[in-house]
């Protein structure tokens, strides 16, 4: 749901408002639309609700109540589809009161005319919905696209000497971006305890000291967007001091100011090491 730059995004905008604008929110959507982060949606969002301004919000809800009212059939994940939802949203908004609209609009997709089991027979549009009459209520809104995920897994070595941990931050342009991690090796497939300790990487460390492993989890899972990631947690400990390339050892109680894929989060509370879960996502 990319999270991440949302967050980014959310810093760098709230320093131009704070610094550039001298803390004064723009009040029209051109305006707020122009700051990093805030697209159509957001945009239109704020302008109605904040400043009750005749600005259409388009969210799945909204798509999905016009398209089964109207009975369209034009895939809404499309360029063409979005522009003809968005022009048929902005010409039946009411202009006085839009911000009550748009709520009213998005709130009767959630709770009526829902993804799955609509409350059909509860409908106050029911005789004028061309879906229910037409038989289309669960075949619309139609995607064209549909997403499909890859998997990973990613098995980590919590490698422990006396009371600290080896750690780092992920750097890459990839999940996860600047949340720490512990030791990671990523495999093809899930392995067992006898392929990780045929990784290069595991031998490489296990040369230099001697892994005594003490824990051995179950799979883990995580779903994203456009991801499974699954893995397993394998805790060691070792006498000798080390150094293993792009990882630092930090104390354990340093666990809990440090923020974390929920991924581990999810294990380290299970394991017994209580995390400061706001920092997770």
């Amino acid at each position: 749901l990319g999270y991440y730059s949302r967050c980014k995004n959310l810093l760098y905008t709230a320093r131009v408002i704070a610094h550039d604008l001298k803390g004064i929110f723009p009040g029209n959507y051109d305006d707020i639309i122009a700051l990093k982060g805030i697209g159509p949606y957001t945009a239109s969002a704020i302008a109605s609700f904040a400043y009750n301004q005749p600005h259409a919000v388009i969210d799945g809800n909204v798509f999905r109540v016009l398209a089964r009212f109207f009975g369209m059939d034009e895939p809404i994940d499309t360029i063409a589809g979005k522009t003809l939802f968005t022009a048929l949203a902005q010409k039946l908004l009411d202009k006085i009161t839009p911000g009550v609209y748009n709520q009213a609009i998005m709130d009767f997709g959630a709770t009526i005319c829902k993804p799955k089991l609509p409350l059909c027979a509860e409908c106050p549009l029911l005789k004028n919905c061309i879906a229910f009459r037409k038989g289309l209520v669960n075949q619309l809104p139609v995607k064209e696209k549909s997403i499909t995920k890859r998997n990973r897994y990613l098995n980590y070595l919590i490698i422990i000497h006396g009371d600290k941990v080896f750690i780092r931050q992920r750097t890459t342009k990839d999940i996860w971006q600047s949340l720490n991690e512990f030791v990671l090796i990523e495999t093809s497939a899930l392995p067992n305890l006898e392929n990780i300790r045929g990784n290069d990487i595991y031998k490489s460390i296990d040369k230099k000291g001697s892994l005594k492993v003490i824990n051995f989890s179950e799979v883990r899972y995580q779903q994203l967007t456009h991801l499974n990631v699954s893995g397993l947690f394998i805790t060691l400990i070792i006498k000798k001091k080390i150094l293993i390339e792009g990882y630092t050892l930090v104390p354990f109680t340093d666990l809990l100011h440090l923020p974390f894929p929920k991924f581990i989060t999810a294990f380290l509370k299970d394991y017994g090491v209580s995390l400061n879960l706001p920092h997770s996502v």
